[in-house]
């Protein structure tokens, strides 16, 4: 398998640049307000282009985690460079009538849409349907975490008790965006 960047994957990645930039664009190099300080988390912003990184809580964007929801932008990319799916349009979850408590996860989903509302049942479908194998490939091609599949592979980025969860820093995922 090859390592291009097929233009949906640039304009996906353009449609979540945009989506989580609400303000105008500033230089790295500014002072940032502590947009954290009443809450827990970790802040990290990478300017691509320069390399230069901002870190608003070093200590907790270095602690290794779960990705969760975050994990459904790689999910994404790797479905779309594997060739299951081929645009954000297109019908990829059809609901399988269990109802959940999430009221947008209980009908049929485009990629947009299941990205918008982070339906868990439609990026487990996706990662079933990349395969086992190919995740994991894809996971160690570009260095993801710890690289722990091994709970499974519709289920590895989710934590729950008693299961093995991937997992990564907040610095190394922000990184990870700009290879």
């Amino acid at each position: 398998m090859t390592r291009s960047r097929p233009l949906a994957v640039v304009a996906l990645l353009g449609a979540i640049a945009a989506l989580t930039s609400c303000r105008a664009h500033r230089p790295l190099d500014g002072a940032l307000p502590d947009v954290l300080a009443p809450h827990e988390g970790a802040l990290v912003i990478v300017d691509c282009s320069s390399g230069a990184m901002r870190d608003l809580r070093p200590s907790a964007s270095a602690e290794p985690l779960p990705p969760c929801s975050t994990f459904k932008i790689w999910n994404t990319l790797i479905a779309i460079e594997c060739g299951v799916i081929s645009g954000d349009e297109e019908v990829f979850y059809r609901w399988d009538g269990k109802v959940r408590d999430i009221a947008d996860w209980n009908r049929d989903l485009s990629l947009k849409e299941a990205f918008q509302v982070s339906c868990v049942p439609a990026f487990q479908d996706l990662a079933r349907a990349i395969g086992p194998e190919r995740m994991k490939f894809w996971l160690d091609t570009i260095s993801y975490g710890d690289g722990d599949t091994s709970s499974g592979a519709d289920v590895f980025w989710l934590p729950a008790p008693g299961r093995k969860t991937l997992r990564i820093t907040p610095r190394d995922q922000a990184q990870r965006m700009c290879e």
